[in-house]
């Protein structure tokens, strides 16, 4: 709609004709009683949005690199195979967990290991463990006594089943619905690290815009793993993740009692005789959403440790 407020000057020098104050705020009256614009609010009267609240991952790393992990939004962090997403994905369930929320998990190739949850100080009673992709093994009904009629038909009826169970990704993203429309989890964790490219890749943009809204305006952390970048736009936080090309070994020590650097310990010890003590880690901070955020450093380097027992 063009504008009735300023005349613009023509090309035959005409003098530019201002409308008198008086008829704008008039007419700035009359739009504002319009039925149809009761509801809607002038852009100079809206409020910015405020900046979630940011609770720590559980690495001190990456809460300098990132400020934590934003509540209320998507959290998305990839990276190749030994690249530390899993030790981070343990690290803020831990931190979560250690701040007396309860937690879900929704592990698509059922990939979580319970005994390395333990090991980084996860309290697993208040762990929801989501494993997708088991089927419902049939009832034994040894027991009864059915016709050859009644066989043949629960035959058919449990092919039937089998053809319509659905595929991980369909029950992780259907659960996942469920959980975040449940609410009351301080953190849901979707792991997609082990899903093949090709599948995670169709994921449909529309299902995380669905987890988006879904989330928003709430204290849950919505936090995903893969091996690249799934959620894209939806993502408020992404992460890359990475393997230094340096290897962390045992903590060898010559015989001055000095400790040799990695080329000298490959030089001297053979590969099968060296331990793995850990890897480090380097993380690159792409995006971040939030508003008024600090200058700060966009990469950051933290090592991963092996528990090792006895």
């Amino acid at each position: 709609m063009a504008s009735p407020l300023v005349c613009s000057q023509t090309a035959m020098n005409r003098p530019l004709v201002f409308v008198p104050e008086e008829r704008c705020a008039l007419l700035l009256n009359r739009l504002s009683a319009l039925p149809k614009l009761t509801g809607v609010t002038a852009a100079s009267r809206l409020e910015v949005r405020p900046a979630p609240e940011m609770v720590s991952a559980g690495i001190h790393a990456i809460d300098a690199l990132t400020g934590g992990l934003p509540r209320g939004c998507l959290t998305e962090i990839f990276g190749a195979a030994s690249s530390g997403r899993s030790s981070v994905l343990l690290a803020a369930l831990a931190a979560a967990t250690q701040r007396q929320e309860v937690c879900a998990l929704v592990d698509v190739t059922d990939a979580f290991d319970p005994h390395s949850a333990a090991a980084a100080r996860l309290a697993l009673d208040r762990l929801l463990w989501v494993r997708c992709g088991h089927e419902r093994k049939p009832q034994d009904r040894e027991g009864h006594d059915f016709n050859r009629a009644n066989k043949t038909s629960l035959r058919v009826r449990a092919l039937a089943c089998k053809r319509k169970i659905e595929g991980p990704v369909e029950q992780a993203l259907r659960v996942t619905d469920l959980l975040l429309q449940s609410g009351g989890f301080g953190l849901v964790a979707i792991d997609l690290s082990d899903v093949p490219l090709k599948m995670a890749r169709r994921i449909p943009l529309t299902s995380w815009f669905r987890f988006q809204r879904a989330v928003e305006n709430t204290p849950t952390v919505l936090f995903v793993i893969g091996q690249v970048p799934c959620a894209q736009t939806c993502a408020t936080l992404l992460l890359k993740l990475q393997a230094s090309e340096k290897s962390v070994v045992g903590p060898w020590t010559s015989v001055l009692g000095e400790r040799p650097t990695t080329n000298d310990v490959r030089r001297i010890i053979p590969p099968h005789a060296q331990l793995l003590d850990g890897l480090q880690v380097e993380g690159e901070l792409l995006r971040c959403r939030m508003e008024r955020k600090p200058s700060r450093s966009v990469n950051a380097a933290f090592m991963t440790k092996m528990p090792r027992a006895g």
